[in-house]
């Protein structure tokens, strides 16, 4: 039998991008600035998290204007929200795991 761990997505795991999927999942689209903040990250730091996400194709960034003013709005994909769900449920399975007991089962 495989362990769970193994089903875990490189890209989705890593903190930062498991956060912006998790802001985005309940969500038709979030401004960048709301991101930026709620995850406590820089401009920088984001748009790379962002970048990395967009290339895999589980988000999508609309770039537009309320009025004169630039704004970046970041939607997830339905591949992005099976990503997500999928890695949610699996870190359920490691979780539920803990609890009865074979993290302290030792093989003789």
């Amino acid at each position: 039998m495989t362990h769970p761990t193994s089903r875990l997505d490189d890209v989705v795991h890593q903190r930062a991008r498991l956060g912006i999927l998790a802001l985005l999942a309940p969500a038709e689209d979030i401004d960048f600035q709301f991101l930026r903040d709620s995850l406590e990250l820089t401009d920088g730091n984001l748009s790379r998290h962002l970048q990395v996400l967009e290339d895999v194709g589980y988000l999508q960034i609309k770039k537009g204007f309320e009025g004169k003013r630039p704004r970046t709005r970041v939607a997830i994909t339905r591949e992005g929200r099976e990503a997500f769900e999928s890695e949610m449920k699996t870190l359920r399975e490691l979780v539920a795991g803990l609890g009865n007991g074979s993290a302290t089962k030792r093989r003789g």
